[in-house]
């Protein structure tokens, strides 16, 4: 597990005056990283570091020879198209180049009027996926998720008997990952309208959210070779925000006997910043489980990922219709959770999919599943927020939601506060509802 260092310490101030703002998610304590250029240019992607409202040049860094050794050389791999040169050149390089910038960025840098010629406004940029991603695995680690949303479709049976050993997850479409701002036209499938016997082929009528965690592979392991728990962050580049959206109708006709199809492969959209484990360092929680539960199997225990192998990441859920973003209404919040609820860790989802031998490449993305807390107000969907359609959710305005309507705009964000501590966050990743077809 990364250690708490240097680049960590809340006193730091950054010559980039954005980043000493109370509140701001990008700090020079945070140093998240993603595949941007200017936006309506013509220029290649390139990597870029998040400092206040500004966007530290990777690339342009890079050319100018200021990083040496191994700093240096990850500094070349990040200046690539995309990132999975510099995650998959492993944890000791990306530290090493956390550190170099941390070093150039904060108040005093010998080098900071060289270094201002190279930021990016972040208002003045566009982005592609950090990494180009070869598969995409959705897990299901949030118990209260699960449970749920299994009282709405197996009352007398919400929670399947290996949800609580296994982490359970499946394997979604890559191509169809979209960066944030995407908005996606809505999906059309087969449907079973209620009381009729005969499916139908329509756009869904319940079109719903998940707030997840995204989860970057880092550095990869040999097919046949699985990844033990001790080791299992260590070929975890860094985490990010990510919208799995869902067409509630099309996945209750579809999804047994083999799970999601249709209902989830035609859209999820990722944050363009990822924030390193490393950066993460401070806010790790306990990984517990209620008395009376079971313990994992011994592949997925150990006294460290108990310690310490949870993270105290906030996520909270917003929602912009059509109608308040005419009237010039704020968004409303419609619910708040944390990571640290989640039933199985970001080690143990990576531990478990490679048990049986397979392989994950650098850039490999895993989403964590809807994250969902113990409370009502901590509902991860509207799936569940509004109990499966039957209890409308009352917006400021006066209008009412039960699943998503054309012209809603949700929006992800997530960040993570400790005593001591300088406050870091995510961004956010947001995406429209356009007319179907």
């Amino acid at each position: 597990m990364a250690a708490i260092d240097a680049t960590h310490d809340p006193a730091l101030t950054s010559w980039v005056a954005s980043a000493n703002r109370d509140g701001g998610d990008f700090p020079v304590q945070n140093l998240p990283f993603a595949a941007f250029r200017r936006a309506g240019s013509r220029e290649a992607f390139r990597g870029g570091v998040a400092i206040g409202d500004e966007i530290l040049d990777l690339g342009a860094l890079a050319a100018t020879g200021l990083f040496a050794g191994t700093a240096g050389a990850a500094l070349t791999a990040a200046g690539e198209p995309t990132l999975n040169a510099l995650m998959g050149a492993g944890p000791e390089a990306s530290a090493a180049l956390r550190t170099a910038l941390s070093q150039a960025l904060r108040t005093g840098a010998a080098h900071a009027a060289r270094l201002r010629a190279l930021l990016v406004p972040q208002s003045a940029a566009e982005y592609r996926l950090a990494a180009q991603v070869g598969d995409y695995t959705d897990f299901y680690a949030s118990i209260h998720h699960a449970t749920a949303v299994g009282r709405l479709f197996r009352p007398d049976n919400p929670l399947l008997p290996n949800y609580k050993w296994v982490p359970i997850a499946y394997h979604g479409r890559a191509s169809s990952l979209r960066v944030s701002g995407y908005d996606f036209i809505r999906p059309r499938g087969q449907l079973l309208p209620a009381g009729a016997t005969v499916p139908q082929l329509a756009a869904t009528r319940r079109l719903d959210y998940e707030l997840e965690v995204g989860i970057f592979i880092g550095r990869g392991n040999a097919l046949g070779a699985s990844v033990p728990l001790a080791e299992a962050e260590s070929h975890v580049f860094g985490l990010c925000l990510l919208n799995d959206w869902s067409a509630r109708d099309l996945q209750s006709w579809e999804y047994q006997p083999l799970g999601p199809f249709l209902a989830k492969n035609f859209a999820t959209s990722v944050s363009p910043w990822v924030v390193t484990l490393a950066a993460l360092a401070p806010f790790r929680s306990a990984w517990t489980r209620p008395a009376g539960e079971p313990p994992p199997l011994a592949y997925l225990d150990g006294a460290a990922q108990r310690a310490a192998g949870a993270f105290d990441i906030e996520l909270e859920v917003s929602l912009e219709t059509a109608r308040m973003r005419a009237a010039g209404l704020a968004p409303q919040r419609l619910s708040h959770a944390n990571f640290r609820d989640s039933w199985w860790t970001v080690a143990q989802m990576v531990t478990h999919h490679t048990v049986n031998g397979c392989n994950l490449e650098p850039g490999d993305l895993l989403g964590s599943g809807t994250q969902s807390g113990p409370d009502p107000g901590q509902a991860g969907s509207l799936l569940e927020l509004s109990a499966g359609g039957k209890r409308p959710i009352a917006l400021a305005d006066g209008e009412q939601r039960t699943f998503l309507e054309d012209g809603d705009r949700v929006t992800l964000r997530a960040w993570c506060e400790r005593q001591g501590f300088r406050r870091i966050g995510f961004g956010e990743v947001t995406g429209t509802v356009l007319p179907g077809a």
